[in-house]
């Protein structure tokens, strides 16, 4: 027996005033009704509906019984929908961390409608690449590159970025064309002034 299901049969039926109501109601035969409320009274030892051709009437221990499920019943279809209102809607802190250049291209930007739709959502985020411990720290979640070396976490792909080096002519015209990628952090007399020479890989 299904004692949730002949709960809400047994209740529908007193509200109802019959079966054929109550079935109508859970989308379930008479038939199906009836069985799971003699089921339940089999389960109890009582009789909680008095039957006749005519009516359907609740019997002292039935009336007794249905106070108590219709509590249960509340708090539960209450509870469900807490919890489907969550689901949905969103609401307490949300703790992320992420590069800041990531966060001021992609993020920043979507926040205010990001927040308009979830008023309940309060974000902190934190712009850093150091590493960080969720655990320890209270933090939701990481933005970061590369393979997740923590088989501890739970790491999703959300997206692939590619690097190009690249200078303007004028730029090139001013310098000249670097050799190394070494140059481009410490240029020197070797590849400044007019040369035009692309840059080559060090082996």
């Amino acid at each position: 027996m299904d004692r949730l299901m002949a709960l809400r049969a047994f209740a529908r039926v007193v509200e109802l005033g019959g079966f054929t109501k109550a079935g109508d109601s859970l989308q379930l035969s008479k038939t199906t009704v009836s069985d799971l409320v003699q089921s339940l009274e089999k389960h109890l030892g009582v009789r909680l509906l008095q039957r006749t051709t005519r009516r359907v009437t609740v019997t002292a221990e039935g009336a007794a019984f249905y106070e108590r499920c219709a509590h249960i019943l509340a708090d539960l279809d209450e509870a469900e929908a807490a919890v489907v209102q969550a689901r949905v809607a969103p609401k307490g802190r949300l703790r992320v961390d992420m590069p800041a250049a990531r966060a001021r291209l992609f993020i920043l930007p979507r926040l205010p409608p990001f927040l308009a739709r979830y008023p309940d959502l309060r974000l902190e985020l934190g712009m850093g690449l150091r590493p960080v411990h969720l655990l320890e720290e209270g933090i939701d979640c990481v933005v970061r590159f590369g393979t997740q070396s923590d088989s501890s976490l739970v790491a999703r792909r959300v997206g692939t970025m590619s690097f190009v080096c690249c200078a303007s002519p004028a730029y090139l015209r001013e310098h000249g064309s670097p050799r190394r990628p070494e140059d481009l952090s410490a240029p020197d007399e070797s590849w400044t002034g007019n040369s035009r020479e692309p840059m080559r890989r060090s082996g």
